[in-house]
């Protein structure tokens, strides 16, 4: 540890001022709303992370002897019922500790599901096109061959599709993974005829619940098709999941499938005697987050979840129709709206200003903001959620700041500004540069850092420039010492 950082702070007022220093360095939800589509980037209230730093939690070891640890139980128990009522499965499992391995844990139990029915060798899984990334992976590993259905133009599973394959392989066929609401912010209209098809055709349903976030006490996935389905405490919940994690992907399941949740050799008492072995390390995965989830229910209520959730569409719908004459918003029901976020076509303005989705990402650093998520699902695009927790007037100043963004890439198509040499193309705009004394660009440095009347008041200016991200994933650049100082 011979790295200045380890030794240049030789007092508490030091090491709190170098901390400080870094986190000045970022733009965080105490400056603005983070926009990240199907990351549900909610408020996390300090009456639910006060609980976490308890030593009667944070300090019991996972194999404590369980009349040693009754309270947390209980309150585990407490928090599996309240799950239970909301998604309307007969059972749930916490162990899983993230939404991949609630997948996995998910499709091991439907595997044991029909190994208890003699019929083993069902291992097709039905996937469509749109899914998590991490729908296949889960597959794969618990040792299904993955087919993958077609998605139509609107987004949404092309059920004709769906059908000649689960036909083709009702043999083998052992379950759908499908993602409700849809990968792409829509409510994907056809999923009980979706459900109905795959246990037509012997198999069951597993649903992605990335997405609760617009179901929580308006509809319950136990109660329209799905067999198994993981939420996402980390996201929909209200436990931060900043930096990977830690996460919790519980999964809940309907009646027949209640005596395969996951169990564990060392503490028999969290699952029943005849579920899987256990899918993670500790029994009830990351207990110690838990308090988080279990208080947010509570605070809320049914009342208060009921509104969140309607919330979070209103603010998704609010932003998209605010938008959409600027940036086409890619997918919609067939009413004309979007689930709990929505997803803004960038791609057009490649061919007439030769603006991309990276330079409207990073624009935006400029106008105080975070980047939506940026090219996923599709490539080219930007994904905004803004879930509940943010006030009107933020939303109208995320709006406010697309358009301005919208207004300069004009200025570019028309020739009022350089293609290549204009205030996107040239963001983020440090405070460095912008205070130099010599200023090349054909702009003003007002319009460069601050573009927004807002910013006049609490600028955050963005640490470091331009990068070039293809390069940077490609070459990777050791900050370390050089290797000559170990000898």
């Amino acid at each position: 540890m011979t790295h200045p950082v380890f030794n240049s702070h030789h007092s508490e007022t030091e090491l709190l001022r170098y901390i400080h220093s870094l986190q000045n360095k970022d733009i965080t939800l105490t400056h603005s709303m983070i926009p990240l589509g199907s990351c549900t980037m909610k408020l996390n209230a300090t009456t639910e992370l006060l609980p976490v730093s308890w030593p009667e939690i944070s300090q019991l070891h996972p194999f404590v002897p369980v009349d040693q640890a009754t309270g947390l139980i209980e309150m585990i128990h407490d928090l599996e019922r309240q799950l239970c009522e909301l998604t309307g499965f007969a059972a749930v499992s916490l162990q899983p500790n993230a939404g991949s391995q609630g997948e996995y844990a998910g499709l091991l139990v439907i595997r044991k599901y029909f190994e208890t029915r003699g019929e083993r060798h069902r291992n097709i899984c039905l996937i469509p096109s749109s899914a998590h990334g991490t729908n296949p992976a889960s597959a794969a590993m618990a040792g299904m061959q993955v087919v993958v259905v077609n998605c139509a133009d609107n987004g949404n599973v092309d059920i004709g599709d769906l059908k000649t394959k689960a036909e083709m392989h009702k043999d083998k066929l052992a379950a759908l993974m499908i993602t409700y609401p849809s990968t792409h912010g829509v409510f994907e209209e056809g999923i009980s005829e979706i459900c109905a098809v795959v246990h037509k055709n012997g198999g069951q349903v597993y649903m992605d619940g990335a997405n609760m976030n617009a179901l929580v006490a308006v509809s319950r996935p136990g109660e329209f098709g799905p067999d198994v389905a993981h939420m996402n405490l980390h996201k929909t919940f209200s436990i931060p999941h900043g930096g990977g994690g830690p996460g919790v992907g519980p999964i809940g399941v309907r009646a027949h499938l209640a005596p395969y949740l996951p169990s564990h050799t060392l503490v028999p008492e969290c699952g029943p005697k005849t579920g899987i072995t256990s899918t993670t390390s500790a029994p009830w995965g990351s207990a110690s987050i838990l308090p988080i989830s279990w208080a947010y229910i509570k605070m809320m209520g049914a009342e208060g979840l009921r509104e969140a959730t309607l919330v979070s569409i209103l603010s998704a719908n609010y932003i998209a129709k605010k938008l959409e004459s600027f940036y086409p918003v890619l997918y919609k029901g067939a009413s004309g709206f979007v689930a709990h976020e929505c997803i803004l076509d960038l791609r057009a303005l490649k061919k007439t200003s030769d603006v991309d989705v990276t330079d409207v990402a990073k624009r935006l650093m400029d106008y105080g903001f975070h980047a939506p998520t940026m090219s996923w699902p599709v490539a080219g695009t930007l994904m905004v959620e803004p879930t509940e927790s943010e006030s009107k007037p933020e939303l109208d100043r995320f709006i406010e700041a697309m358009i301005s963004i919208r207004r300069e890439i004009t200025q570019i198509e028309s020739g009022k500004m350089d293609r290549h040499n204009n205030p996107l193309k040239n963001s983020p705009h440090t405070m460095k540069t912008v205070t130099k004394t010599e200023w090349t660009y054909p702009y003003s440095r007002e319009e460069a850092a601050f573009p927004a009347p807002w910013l006049a008041a609490n600028k955050i200016f963005p640490a470091v420039g331009r990068v070039d991200n293809a390069y940077g994933d490609r070459n990777l650049v050791c900050s370390c010492p050089p290797v000559e100082d170990y000898k």
